[in-house]
């Protein structure tokens, strides 16, 4: 830590670094016109940073320039259990690999304090019509997750520096939000801004306190937990000013929808956004943090809100001490990170969005950036009256309406509309449909708690929305299995299935496989497709159904006031009940002095954890990039869930097939988000989801949709995973080529690890998404980027080629693709490196991060000794 600029802060016992001296000494008043953003990195330098190289640095921070990289180092690092399972496999492997050149494993920890929520395990399988789902449904989570969970007790006891919230108490982001960040860390006497990394694409939901969380995959977060600094260049940072306030009726889950398809139109993808103007005052800190949790929905890095006065409510409402909050205010403003010290901040680019034009919407059929304003379901082809046979589920049948995701339930405007919707309802006489599995798994306890204040969990529950799981479910392909019934009539008819759920992801596939497409809604408006039944009806004007009196009931009648949504909030959400939950979950444990093994006693017949083999085969060979085959060729907008999907295990698929030679129940495949502590099952899930479209495998003249791939060169149309084995025993490099968009969705490091371990060098694509790209350097695959106008399409790519990629890789410097064609003719195409820093260089030449950091750790302790 450097002493220059380190200064007392007023008011307390703590120093702090004066970044504005820093800055203005280099340039007199620059620091008034820096952004938000700016500022926290700035700090970050001043604090951190070696003395050579602060003043270059921060000239680039003041001078907008992004001509050299510099370090950042977060304060610390967050992991719900399936990534942060992974990393820690990783590291674990790590020990062993260290152990057998003569290392200490024990050495091996990570440097950076890290956070580990177990909430991504639990899947629905009993829903919320059932009083006892809750009991049921973690009784199975324990049985089928009982090797992960054994992994992660060791981890707990092994590893320092790691701290593990066990299953059933909520979801990481929201965890965050409400309890582990402070906003303003502590540390040495010193008091700093709290900055984060996260092994989820969510993780930027805390943004919406003022403090930068950046989702990275698994192998960054490692590289971070490591001690080693996240290497940037200063990014485009955009500000978004918001007018107006939204109208009567609106919630925060219609504004999110809005933003995300305003803000993918306007091209921020990697941006930091900053939100500000006279229309962020009207937003509560839960509308702030739904708005910041949709980050990777509109493909921003970070969603940025100032701290004021609603900050400061927010900890106080959350239970945070006095002490704290106090502390907030005071760094906050000293330093300038208070919004009425940002009034002169300038940005490279504005946008501006009005409230006030915001209606009531949904996202979907797929994608969450497809906004579809509840009143042109019927223009749109997708409700309308449609006529159905009695005791039959109709076309469209909403068969999943879940209230999930740390996205929504966050925030307890929409909590308490949502109870209170249920309350009408239930007054009028209304029920759900029969088939619509309903479920309600709020990321936090205090939810409950609050509910249970103002009376209205009753209510949720006599509707079927009882409290099934506090854990991320639905939204991560969680749902659970359908009623065998409901299930066998699907299929048999052929019926167009849908899912409506209060989350953040409704990709093709990714909800439940029996539901062909999902819709994003707020909270109350999916308690009223439970009741509808179908999403082929109009929800503002038909009739959800007839009270006692003879009276048809529609939306509007049951929809609640926003004055009474605000009244019940003020009365009934209360800092006691975040702290009934919290200050035991956060207790202070008392060091029994129990020890456990420096390495892992991995279990041989594990399908959930297995030595990982980085050091080994295929992944400790030197990539020649040269004679590389497509494995798949494939259009825009590819999704990490195409790439290693993250929902149920099908008996038909490779990874269901294995699972049933290693002696696992069918009941009990779990997801393929469980199983990624095991390459082997892991491995057999690429390019798995059955709506990908390889390019590749043609039938009648059109892309077959399907887990499918075509060995070269017989030309032999496969399953995707025969393909891969096929290409391994060959010891074939492959390569993948793509459109735009490659890798978006959640920060998925077995989306890179699944294609480096079936032999895969290089990715061709138009462009990448910031998360991917990184995991695909960290596995020692070389992500590469067609020139503007130049794509598979245009280069008339079949898949029967072989590729070369030549010239010395640097920093975004320009190499060439050589392709061979079949008829022996040479192309020479010129492309983007997209490693884009000396680092990347340097772990991609390595192998990747977890090469690189056994390469220099044995040097390190060769040294000392």
């Amino acid at each position: 830590m450097n002493t220059a600029n380190r200064k007392r802060l007023p008011g307390t016992q703590l120093d702090f670094f004066d970044t504005r001296a820093a800055i203005d000494a280099i340039q007199p008043g620059a620091y008034d016109k820096l952004p938000y953003t700016s500022r926290v990195l700035a700090e970050n330098l001043v604090r951190r940073c070696d003395p050579v190289t602060l003043v270059a640095s921060l000239k680039q921070i003041i001078e907008r320039k992004r001509d050299l990289d510099f370090p950042w180092f977060p304060a610390r690092v967050v992991c719900h259990d399936i990534l942060g399972q992974t990393a820690l496999v990783d590291l674990a492997g790590l020990r062993d690999a260290i152990a057998a050149q003569g290392g200490d494993p024990a050495m091996v920890n990570p440097v950076v304090p890290t956070q580990l929520v177990v909430d991504h395990s639990l899947a629905v399988e009993c829903g919320g019509f059932d009083p006892d789902a809750f009991a049921k449904n973690r009784a199975i989570e324990d049985r089928r997750n009982e090797d992960r969970f054994d992994f992660i007790n060791w981890t707990k006891r092994a590893f320092k520096n790691v701290d593990v919230i066990p299953p059933g108490n909520g979801i990481l982001h929201q965890i965050n939000l409400e309890r582990m960040s402070p906003v303003v860390q502590v540390k040495d006497g010193v008091a700093f801004p709290d900055t984060l990394v996260g092994t989820d694409s969510h993780t930027p939901m805390v943004d919406a306190l003022g403090v930068i969380a950046v989702g990275v995959g698994g192998l960054e977060a490692e590289s971070v937990m490591l001690g080693r600094a996240s290497y940037m260049r200063l990014p485009d940072i955009v500000g978004v000013e918001l007018t107006g306030k939204p109208a009567e009726g609106i919630t925060a889950t219609d504004v999110v929808l809005s933003l995300t398809e305003f803000l993918r139109k306007e091209k921020v993808v990697g941006a930091y956004l900053e939100f500000y103007g006279p229309g962020t005052a009207s937003l509560t800190l839960g509308d702030r943090a739904t708005i910041a949790n949709m980050a990777p929905e509109f493909g921003a890095t970070a969603a940025m809100f100032y701290i004021d006065e609603q900050t400061i409510k927010y900890l106080k409402l959350t239970g945070r001490d006095d002490e704290l909050v106090k502390l907030v205010e005071t760094y906050a403003k000293q330093t300038g990170l208070w919004a009425d010290s940002l009034e002169h901040a300038e940005y490279e680019r504005v946008l501006k969005f009005d409230l006030s034009t915001v209606v009531r919407t949904l996202a979907g059929p797929s994608n969450p950036h497809r906004r579809l304003p509840v009143s042109e379901l019927a223009a749109r082809g997708i409700s309308g009256k449609v006529e159905n046979e009695p005791g039959l589920m109709p076309d469209g049948a909403v068969i999943i309406a879940a209230i999930t995701s740390c996205t929504n339930t966050n925030n307890p405007r929409n909590m308490i509309a949502a109870g209170l919707l249920a309350r009408n309802a239930n007054r009028r006489g209304l029920t759900r449909k029969p088939w619509a599995k309903t479920s309600l798994a709020p990321g936090s306890k205090a939810v409950t708690l609050y509910l249970e204040e103002a009376g209205l969990l009753h209510d949720l529950e006599q509707l079927g929305f009882g409290v099934v799981a506090y854990a991320c479910t639905s939204c991560n392909g969680m749902s659970g299995a359908l009623d065998p019934a409901i299930q066998k009539e699907i299929v048999e008819r052929d019926l167009y299935a849908t899912a409506v759920l209060s989350g953040n992801r409704n990709f093709d596939g990714r909800i439940h496989p029996y539901a062909k497409q999902a819709f994003l809604a707020s909270p109350p408006l999916v308690v009223a497709y439970a009741i509808a039944g179908t999403i082929r009806f109009d929800i503002e004007k038909d009739v959800l159904g007839i009270d006692a009196d003879g009276h048809p009931v529609t939306l509007k009648d049951i929809w609640p006031s926003d004055a009474e949504i605000d009244a019940i909030v003020a009365s009934s959400v209360k800092p006691e009940q975040f702290r009934k939950v919290y200050e035991p979950m956060f207790a202070v444990t008392v060091d029994t002095g129990e020890k456990a093994s420096p390495l892992y006693d991995w279990r041989p017949m594990s399908t959930y954890i297995r030595r990982p083999p980085y050091w080994e085969g295929a992944l400790a060979g030197e990539r020649t990039l040269k004679g590389m085959r497509p494995l798949a060729v494939l259009g825009d907008n590819i999704t990490t869930d195409h790439l290693s999907p993250s929902n149920a295990i099908l008996p038909d698929s490779a990874s269901g097939e294995y699972l049933a030679k290693m002696g696992l129940p069918e009941e009990d495949f779990n997801s393929y988000a469980t199983h990624r502590g095991d390459h082997l099952t892991a491995q057999r899930a690429t390019f798995a989801n059955p709506t990908l479209k390889n390019e590749m495998v043609l039938e009648d003249g059109k892309v077959k949709a399907g887990s499918l791939a075509r060995i070269e060169p017989e030309g032999k149309v496969t399953r995707m995973w025969e393909a891969i084995e096929t290409y391994m025993e060959r010891k074939q490099p492959l390569i993948v080529i793509a459109g735009a968009d490659y890798g978006q969705g959640s920060s998925r490091d077995w989306a890179a690890k699944g294609v480096r371990l079936a032999g895969t060098e290089a990715i061709v694509a138009e462009g990448f998404e910031r998360i991917h790209r990184t995991n695909l350097v960290g596995m020692g695959v070389l992500p590469l980027e067609f020139k503007p106008g130049v794509n598979r399409l245009t280069l008339g790519i079949d898949g029967t080629e072989t590729f070369d990629v030549i010239g010395e890789r640097k920093p975004r410097a320009d190499l060439t693709l050589v392709i061979h064609r079949r008829n022996g003719e040479r192309v020479d195409v010129p492309v983007t490196c997209r490693l884009d820093t000396a680092e990347e260089v340097s772990i991609y030449e390595a192998g990747g991060v977890l090469q690189r950091f056994a390469q220099d750790f044995l040097e390190s302790t060769k040294a000392a000794a």
